[in-house]
């Protein structure tokens, strides 16, 4: 299999400090051939788009801009024109990680509520991608992208790990979804195992969300727990299992999925 892309890659996380080109090289070997970096903040927003935008990385790297939930506590009266600022960069394909985690509470939910709508808002003025996160929050996230429909088919919800009737109401809404290792695990991936038997090719990506959630259905355990982009024929592997299908077909379909929808 070749031409996978990974949309949910934290390339600049600390454990990628010493061999970020390598983790790209041996994912390129294994036929990951792009990769989109996370950004969760602005500072990282900012680090991900200068390591994307280099010109070895042309048409290879690209990465998104925008505040995750558990930092819509730092966000201020600069932080949208930042990100506008930042979306100006080609390398720059979508507005997020942006959403609700209400698993955690790292920021208070009126705070999330109240800067997840204004990064929605962005992506609408710039008619661009939303990269979604939502934990334990599905229903009020839906009730803020009911507001704004025309987002909805721009809309990909990130590292989805719900239910088989939350998924279907996203995609009813129009939204896409991505699926990362979290499928292989047999201990919390159930809900997943079954929700990806109803959302089609063509509204599934296929992302690690590396270093984390690496898969625990490996045939032979790594010897480290970091995940890696090389893992993602895995993940896709697991994934047409769960839905019966062939594994390569289902790797062209998701891959066309991925660059129509970002435009890459």
């Amino acid at each position: 299999m070749t031409g996978l892309i990974d949309i949910g890659l934290n390339l600049m996380h600390k454990s990628f400090d010493k061999n970020r080109e390598e983790i790209i090289r041996n994912a390129n070997d294994v036929g990951v051939s792009q990769f989109i970096i996370t950004g969760t903040n602005i500072q990282s927003s900012k680090t991900a788009l200068e390591f994307a935008k280099q010109d070895q990385f042309k048409g290879v790297l690209f990465s998104t801009a925008g505040v995750h939930p558990h930092d819509a506590k730092t966000c201020d009266g600069s932080t949208i024109e930042t990100l506008r600022e930042f979306a100006k960069e080609d390398c720059v394909v979508a507005i997020g990680e942006c959403g609700l985690d209400y698993n955690r509470n790292y920021s208070p939910q009126d705070v999330q509520r109240k800067w997840f709508e204004e990064q929605v808002k962005l992506a609408d003025e710039l008619d661009m991608p939303l990269f979604l996160h939502e934990r334990e929050a599905h229903e009020d996230l839906v009730k803020i992208l009911e507001k704004y429909p025309n987002m909805c088919e721009k809309a990909c919800v990130h590292c989805f790990t719900g239910t088989k009737v939350e998924a279907e109401k996203y995609l009813e809404l129009g939204c896409s979804i991505g699926v990362t290792g979290w499928i292989c695990d047999e201990r919390r991936g159930q809900s997943l195992q079954e929700a990806v038997t109803v959302i089609p090719p063509e509204k599934m990506m296929i992302e690690t969300d590396a270093p984390f959630l690496i898969p625990r259905n490996f045939p032979k355990k790594p010897k480290s727990n970091k995940n890696k982009p090389e893992y993602l024929p895995h993940i896709l592997n697991t994934i047409a299992e769960y839905k019966g299908m062939d594994s390569e077909e289902l790797g062209k379909k998701v891959s066309e999925t991925t660059r129509k929808f970002f435009n890459i």
